[in-house]
């Protein structure tokens, strides 16, 4: 019995050139948008650029991930709380 081929590795950026850090988007969301979620984004963001210099090029991936998903945390939360802030705004203007 013949098993299938495994699939192959995913995509690597080159040795010579690290992954983005994503540290503006970072910066935008936290002060336009959730300030937690994108103080977690900026830690991530800075973290980049260090452990790809050091050697870390998983570890530098992983965080360049994670500093994307928080700022993407982070506008998603600003504008939940946005339109619920435009709702109760609109429903308190208009029972006076």
């Amino acid at each position: 019995m013949a098993y299938p081929p495994a699939p192959p590795p995913p995509p690597q950026s080159s040795p010579g050139t690290p992954p983005p850090n994503h540290l503006p988007w970072a910066i935008a969301t936290t002060i336009l948008c959730c300030l937690p979620a994108g103080v977690v984004s900026i830690v991530f963001a800075a973290q980049v650029n260090s452990k790809w210099q050091a050697g870390d090029h998983a570890g530098a991936l992983k965080s360049s991930k994670n500093a994307k998903t928080w700022a993407i945390v982070s506008a998603v939360l600003g504008l939940i709380v946005g339109v619920i802030y435009g709702v109760l705004a609109a429903v308190g203007a208009n029972s006076s």
